[in-house]
């Protein structure tokens, strides 16, 4: 099969942007959240675990803990007692104590508005720095790409096998979906990827990008 051309990809992703946005409109957050900074302690909780393990650890915690002042201040012990039914409890109590002392200390109480500086929070990568600037602030600077985005990504074949890392990903989707795009891919590929294009036997047959998709009834052999 000859080599997709980058303008062709182009053209396949604005069909599935397209077709997505019909589907899914922006797309919701799967995590709830009232602030940025509990956004971010969200998403931070969020790895390694779902989305719906977190939303029943986090009232407690943000009732207790809930801005970066409290959390800054809280027991190790209490933080990780909250949240002791999420996988990897104890680091992540860690991170999200040291995290809230950067924010008070570097960014004056206030999750910084910048992809580059919310990666300097302890916990936080570049997939929770794409999600806060995406969705607390609307202002996407990036793409994230967690499991759902990066399954897709390649069982569309907008990335192709060198594309072997969250980060490589995240590249060729940032030349194939031009920048208004951005804000939507990650929520609209997350609820794609729980309803059609799943792990385990996807859904092809029923799938709305079947005519776009090159691995349409493939995958789920």
């Amino acid at each position: 099969m000859a080599r997709e051309s980058l303008a062709s990809k182009q053209a396949r992703a604005a069909q599935i942007e397209e077709r997505m946005f019909a589907h899914y409109g922006e797309g919701e957050c799967s995590l709830d959240y009232t602030t940025p900074f509990e956004l971010t302690v969200a998403v931070v909780l969020s790895a390694q675990c779902t989305d719906a393990a977190v939303n029943r650890a986090t009232p407690a915690l943000f009732a207790k803990f809930g801005t970066p002042q409290a959390m800054a201040a809280a027991p190790l012990a209490e933080v990780e007692d909250l949240i002791r039914s999420l996988g990897f409890f104890r680091s992540k109590a860690k991170n999200l104590i040291a995290l809230a002392q950067k924010v008070l200390a570097d960014f004056g109480g206030e999750i910084p508005q910048d992809v580059d500086a919310l990666q300097t929070l302890p916990g936080v990568g570049r997939k929770t720095a794409n999600v806060v600037m995406c969705e607390a602030f609307r202002d996407p600077q990036g793409i994230a790409v967690d499991t759902h985005v990066y399954r897709i990504a390649h069982r569309l074949k907008l990335a192709g096998p060198s594309a072997d890392t969250p980060q490589k990903t995240e590249d060729i989707l940032l030349k194939v979906f031009p920048r208004s795009d951005w804000l939507y891919v990650n929520h609209q590929w997350v609820h794609f990827g729980r309803d059609f294009c799943t792990a385990r036997r996807p859904k092809c047959l029923e799938c709305f990008l079947h005519d776009v998709c090159p691995s349409c009834g493939k995958c789920a052999k």
